[in-house]
């Protein structure tokens, strides 16, 4: 059997990166399954960065035993040599938080809360001895998920890869976009290159608490520039405005921890800790149950013609910032001439459009109304009185959510829009011609 350092023996790949080969082994002296990082040798020999990642390397390799937390992966061994340099780590099952970060895949709410809270915790305890991590990610979060047979996404949490990491009082080399972090997650001192501290880390963690609870980046960006001007220049949107059961509560955690003046970000991670473990005592969570599983939700939207040529991702996309309502017969959805940002779909019953108390038309099953005043944003205001004529239910888009959707999902919305424009010029040609 292939052995790595002569004595850990290799059981399976479990992954492969730009610098390494993660492997599942075995190590006989311990008596346990172990995950062995083996760094390809050309990549500490390259001639620009090969000095880059062998500091990454023995950074790492240095926290060997040192650790020690429930909510981290420990490191047991580290060898950098000429001929093989590897870390060997806890075997961790359960893969990484990526899994999470799509709209199809979101965990509820309390288990996306709950898997912070555990890493505030953690990053806490390497604050305490003078660790700053840098590299807080999706990716570098994994699930201790031991029983294949549980809900998936269940389980522990134990963050890992500290080897981007800073310590109290040591020298800190600049920090360039392209050398060390993930620039989607950096704060905007470390963009700036500025001297860093744990809040740097409370702002990574909030970008992921965010992609956690609704699939997306809270910038979107081409290239890394723009990625840096949003995140020093922009303020991101509230989580909310992307999945429609989020409290406004966790809206001001997120709020906080990726404020971008250090004064205004949380100072400490307690304080981080302490308003997550608060929306769990306030109820806030479990109060807001979905009256309508989001499978359901899906099939629904899927069976519309407007989302016919919505991909499977966008409708789940979908799916977090709309708003599923049941509305009573005689309930006025739209009053003339008040400003609307939102527009309906119809699902069940029957509406009623009217003008001056004319009936102009009934909308029923699949039918779009109040598009106008979202599309056309320089005179915001509803054309025509619509009021349920039955009972009736609706779906409801906040156009603030729209205009901040992935673009495929948007330009899917417009290209909707114009067909029923186009659709209902049809049809007053046709009454036109027959008066």
């Amino acid at each position: 059997m292939e052995k790595i350092g002569g004595k850990y023996e290799v059981i399976r790949k479990l992954g492969e990166g730009a610098t390494s080969t993660v492997y599942l082994t075995y190590d006989p002296f311990a008596e346990r399954e172990v995950a062995v990082k083996l760094i390809f040798p050309d990549i500490l020999k390259d001639r620009e960065r090969g000095k880059l990642f062998r500091h990454l390397l023995i950074n790492e390799a240095s926290l060997a035993g040192k650790l020690m937390h429930p909510h981290i992966v420990q490191i047991y061994d580290a060898v950098v040599g000429e001929e093989e340099s590897y870390i060997v780590m806890e075997y961790v099952k359960g893969g990484t938080l990526e899994q999470f970060c799509s709209h199809e895949t979101l965990l509820p709410i309390d288990r996306v809360v709950e898997i912070i809270f555990k890493c505030t915790r953690a990053l806490e305890y390497a604050n305490r001895l003078g660790i700053t991590h840098r590299d807080i990610k999706p990716a570098n979060i994994l699930l201790a998920q031991e029983d294949e047979s549980v809900e998936i996404g269940s389980g522990d949490i134990k963050i890992s890869d500290f080897g981007a990491c800073i310590r109290t009082g040591e020298d800190q080399t600049q920090t360039q976009v392209v050398g060390v972090g993930s620039p989607a997650y950096m704060s905007p001192q470390q963009v700036s290159e500025q001297t860093l501290n744990h809040q740097t880390d409370i702002y990574a963690l909030g970008v992921v608490m965010f992609q956690l609870l609704t699939g997306r980046l809270p910038f979107q960006a081409s290239s890394n520039f723009g990625m840096v001007y949003q995140i020093c220049n922009i303020d991101p949107p509230p989580p909310s405005t992307f999945r429609n059961d989020i409290p406004a509560a966790l809206d001001a955690v997120v709020a906080r921890a990726m404020q971008k003046e250090l004064g205004d970000r949380y100072a400490s991670w307690a304080e981080f800790s302490h308003d997550l473990a608060q929306a769990f005592r306030n109820q806030q969570l479990a109060t807001r149950q979905m009256a309508v599983p989001d499978s359901e939700k899906f099939e629904t939207l899927r069976q519309l013609h407007f989302f016919d040529d919505f991909s499977d991702v966008e409708i789940w996309e979908v799916v977090r910032f709309a708003r599923w309502e049941d509305v009573a017969a005689g309930t006025r959805l739209m009053k003339d001439s008040d400003p609307g940002d939102y527009f309906c779909f119809v699902l069940d019953g029957e509406l009623g459009v009217t003008k001056q108390e004319h009936l102009l038309g009934t909308l029923g099953y699949g039918e779009v109304i109040g598009e106008m005043a979202v599309i056309d944003r320089r005179h915001p205001h509803r054309v025509a009185d619509v009021t349920a004529k039955t009972a009736a239910r609706v779906v409801t888009i906040p156009g603030t959510s729209l205009r901040h959707a992935s673009d495929a999902c948007r330009m899917h919305f417009y290209q909707g829009f114009l067909l029923v424009l186009a659709e209902r010029l049809a049809r007053t040609n046709t009454l036109l011609a027959q008066t």
